[in-house]
């Protein structure tokens, strides 16, 4: 089992070079969550900050929890892209996730954008595009 934390949202992670990873991504504020969320995904998506090498495409398993919210929501994603390490604006190096195109995960990514709600469309940066 390998531990990964990021100070912006901790993620530990469990890697199995035979399965997709499994990745527990907890969000205990809305700020954190917003720095994360992909609204430029369709599907929606999410930031993970992680040490380990993705290639694109490659199959990821989250299990997020949300802020004031006991359910674990499980998520089989793909990545979207890579920041790698030593990435230029000091970047945190990670990966974006994108969700699957399945009603669980819509119902998911309208829960996210609900807690959201109009910072997602604030101007503030965040560890996305």
């Amino acid at each position: 089992m390998m531990n990964e934390s990021n100070a912006r949202g901790p993620a530990s992670a469990a890697a199995n070079s035979a399965r997709p990873s499994v990745i527990q991504l907890v969000f205990r504020e809305k700020g954190a969550l917003y720095a994360a969320y992909i609204p430029l995904f369709a599907e929606g998506g999410l930031f993970v900050p992680t040490t380990r090498e993705y290639r694109l495409g490659e199959d990821i398993y989250l299990l997020l929890s949300l802020p004031d919210d006991p359910q674990r929501y499980p998520v089989a994603g793909k990545i979207g892209w890579v920041t790698p390490a030593n990435a230029s604006g000091g970047r945190t190096q990670g990966v974006g996730v994108r969700f699957p195109t399945d009603e669980k995960t819509r119902l998911l990514k309208v829960k996210i954008e609900e807690i959201l709600g109009t910072s997602i469309s604030s101007a503030k940066p965040t560890q996305t595009i």
